[in-house]
């Protein structure tokens, strides 16, 4: 797809392997042991010259690009734009036009009614995530037979609670028609994720997830399969004109040298078409440069499951692969089946334009607050082509039971000293 290529290797162990170092360029070489990845080794490594040079993972088979109708196996179905002022009347993605600016999207209260019209939106969600079950160990390697993913029963909400307040000033939110993709200045809440893997440095969109230990952040896990995944951090409201605007937050990594990464098993095992459903991934960060934990700092998106396909309002941020800034997005969702039989499930789908390379695990919110900067997250850019086979429309992995249990396994592996 557009986004990242990875390797779908069939990995024993939940978290990923760290190995050596790879060769830095000349004056940036940075030696750490295997479990040695903290602030300090990480903005030693990820320089700000190092940070610009960063590519979206090579294109592959399965990767997104603009591709011709006769390249794509089965070719997709049209997808709608929301026209202003026209309740729900839909037209053709292609071509997109730009549509008359529309005045500065306001906070979304809590309890924001759905459009008249949108048939499946459900009911707020009011259920609390149950409490993680501490006793299993999130770090051990899980049973490696296949198995399908969990069906989604009728959706019932799941969130959790709302994260705290942030304090960092906010940039303008671009006004702009639904479906059109603007460049702005960023939210503190998401950024982008570097990585090295295969001696090259490479970059997703990351953003944080709210989370007991308030040091969770969620992508794609295509961008993150592979034992040669190394050096993996994430950097809030990167731009390149200021890189680190609120410092580093190192992956960790265990005492053995792995990343403290969570991944559906059978996404490694499956590989990332028969498994595209499980396409999403949590990751720990440890403290920034001044010692605090990145959701104190910057805030962080509630994790809402079973939240149906279909949403009036939705907000997508990602970071574009040559871009100096990252992009934002406001229109609706559908549900995408997919009818190839190498690519099962449901997805939901997105119509926003200029969203290449880079923007894989770039998350779908609901609920943007424009004083807080943060939402409630329901997808990440991945999933069908891992995240889709064209750069104005995109795809993510539904958020339903799967999701759930793995970010439970985060929570009860990530938890703070």
């Amino acid at each position: 797809m557009r986004r990242t290529l990875t390797v779908a290797a069939a990995a024993a162990a939940l978290l990923v392997s760290a190995g050596p170092l790879p060769v830095a360029e000349a004056g940036g070489s940075v030696a750490v042991a295997a479990s040695r990845w903290g602030t300090h080794e990480a903005e030693s490594f990820w320089t700000p010259e190092r940070m610009a040079s960063a590519r979206p993972l090579p294109p592959g088979p399965a990767e997104r690009r603009a591709a011709a109708p006769q390249d794509r196996a089965t070719p997709e179905p049209p997808v709608d734009l929301l026209t202003p002022g026209t309740s729900g009347t839909p037209v053709p993605i292609a071509p997109v036009a730009p549509a008359p600016p529309l005045p500065p999207l306001p906070p979304l209260p809590p309890d924001q009614p759905r459009e008249p019209g949108e048939p499946d939106e459900p009911a707020e969600p009011d259920e609390q995530v149950r409490p993680a079950d501490p006793s299993p160990d999130a770090t051990a390697s899980p049973s490696t037979t296949p198995t399908a993913p969990t069906p989604e029963p009728t959706p019932t909400p799941v969130t959790l609670p709302a994260p705290a307040p942030v304090r960092p000033a906010l940039p303008r939110i671009p006004a702009a028609g639904p479906g059109v993709g603007q460049d702005f200045g960023g939210l503190p809440v998401v950024g982008r994720m570097f990585l090295v893997k295969g001696g090259g440095s490479y970059f997703c969109t990351a953003s944080v997830v709210a989370s007991p230990g308030r040091n969770l952040i969620i992508s794609a896990a295509h961008c993150l399969t592979g034992a040669d995944t190394q050096q993996v951090a994430f950097v809030p409201q990167y731009t390149r004109a200021k890189p680190r605007p609120f410092g580093m937050f190192p992956v960790l990594r265990t005492a053995a040298g792995r990343s403290r990464i969570w991944i559906d098993q059978r996404y490694r095992t499956q590989g990332v078409n028969r498994a595209a459903a499980l396409d999403v991934a949590f990751a720990q960060v440890g403290p920034g440069p001044k010692g605090f934990r990145v959701q104190d700092v910057v805030g962080g998106n509630r994790l809402v499951t079973g939240a149906g396909y279909a949403h009036a309002r939705a907000t997508l941020i990602g970071h574009p692969s040559a871009a100096a800034r990252p992009r934002l997005c406001v229109n609706r969702t559908t549900k995408y089946t997919s009818t190839d039989s190498r690519i099962p499930g449901s997805f939901l789908r997105i119509a926003c334009t200029g969203y290449p390379g880079g923007t894989s695990g770039g998350p779908f919110l609901l609920r943007l607050n424009a004083r807080t900067g943060t939402g409630d997250v329901v997808g990440v850019i991945g999933g069908w082509k891992t995240g889709g086979d064209r750069p104005d429309v995109s795809y993510s992995s539904y958020f339903g039971a799967d999701i759930r249990k793995l970010y439970e396994k985060a929570v009860a592996g990530a938890k703070a000293p």
